[in-house]
């Protein structure tokens, strides 16, 4: 039991980690940052936003593949070029940053 708890939580941190490289190759981390503000809202600051929604990762998703513009300012994200699996494998990401 207790070596099945530690190959998943090695297994979570590694889908982490691969999520969160996707961001980087995929530019996301030009505009947003983990903790911080930059062009656009911080990862965690999202996280909060959409804490507990039960359709969260669906719509993030969609804005991740569609863009947005107004529910965090002003400045407008663009449509990303992501596949429906990458932009959902990043909204599970970008919730679960703290």
């Amino acid at each position: 039991m207790k070596k099945a708890l530690m190959l998943l939580a090695v297994g979570l941190v590694s889908v982490s980690f691969a999520s969160q490289q996707l961001a980087q190759q995929k530019g996301c981390m030009a505009c947003h940052d983990l903790k911080a503000k930059k062009v656009g809202p911080s990862f965690a600051d999202v996280a909060k936003k959409y804490a507990g929604k039960p359709d969260a990762v669906d719509y993030l998703a969609g804005k991740i593949k569609k863009g947005g513009a107004g529910v965090w300012g002003s400045v407008p994200m663009p449509p990303q070029n992501v596949s429906d699996a990458e932009a959902k494998q990043l909204a599970q990401w970008i919730l679960s940053v703290k």
